[in-house]
């Protein structure tokens, strides 16, 4: 005789299938049997492995002193592979060598503005608040006297102007060798690229950085000297003159870089002389 269900146990039966009715059950039985004790025991499938993250540099560790010479292999690298100003533009966006990138004052890389053909490259020490904020080198209270003393000489639509070093030294400082080392064969190359007459070197880092010399910029200044590149291929005439930092504390040393700049002009403008 068969066996009934209690009333409770029924109830119980018909609530919880009323449950699964409304999760959305609609079958509680198979086609085929499942064994799910082995399917337990299997392994489970391999997830496949994420990609590994691109490496990026990691920044130099407080007072680690940086590997100029790597740094700089790497820049003479990424210069000699730029065939125009834009692709030397581009490299010096890229280049994680130079420690002044990492220390937190710098946006961006500060490059040059200019005749990308002037007859005349003008290179500095380093960008300040206001060229980081804009992306252009002396634009800033001292480039705007620059660009006076430019516009009186006559040449305003003459000049390439750059810096020993692309990224704003934090609290403006001066950039050390180390730095601008660098950065040297980025400056190498827009020489090479513009091709100039001459240069002038504002300021007693840049001069020393490019001449590689050691005497003070009042020492230096007014005098001429011959640039040479590392692999001394190039070599140009370079007057180094204060820097117009300088000349807005020392209102009075601009006659000195006046006359520095139209010593410039006179050998720039002097004809050529006859092969």
């Amino acid at each position: 005789m068969p066996q009934t269900a209690p009333p409770a146990d029924r109830a119980l039966a018909e609530s919880l299938l009323a449950f699964w009715a409304d999760a959305g059950v609609d079958s509680l039985f198979l086609d085929a049997p499942v064994d799910r004790i082995a399917a337990g025991l299997a392994p489970p499938p391999r997830r496949a492995e994420p990609p590994p993250p691109t490496a990026l540099r990691a920044p130099p560790a407080p007072g680690a002193r940086p590997d100029v010479a790597a740094a700089a292999a790497e820049a003479r690298s990424l210069a000699a592979a730029a065939g125009d100003l834009a692709a030397l533009k581009a490299a010096i966006e890229a280049y994680e060598g130079c420690p002044i990138r990492f220390e937190g004052a710098a946006r961006q890389a500060v490059f040059s503005r200019g005749a990308p053909d002037a007859p005349v490259m003008i290179v500095g020490e380093g960008p300040g608040a206001e060229e980081d904020a804009r992306g252009e080198p002396f634009v800033g209270r001292a480039g705007q006297l620059l660009d006076r003393m430019l516009a009186a000489a006559g040449l305003t639509d003459r000049v390439f102007i750059t810096n020993t070093v692309f990224w704003r030294p934090p609290g403006n400082r001066t950039p050390t060798p180390a730095e601008q080392a660098a950065c040297a064969p980025f400056v190498e190359r827009a020489i090479e690229l513009v091709r100039p007459k001459m240069l002038l070197l504002l300021g007693g880092a840049s001069a020393k950085a490019m001449l590689r010399r050691e005497e003070g910029i009042l020492s230096m200044r007014g005098r001429w000297f011959e640039w040479r590149s590392a692999d001394e291929r190039l070599e140009l005439p370079a007057m180094p003159t204060l820097h117009p930092a300088f000349l807005l504390r020392q209102p009075a040393a601009k006659k000195k870089a006046w006359s520095d700049i139209l010593s410039l002009v006179q050998r720039l403008d002097r004809p050529e002389r006859p092969h």
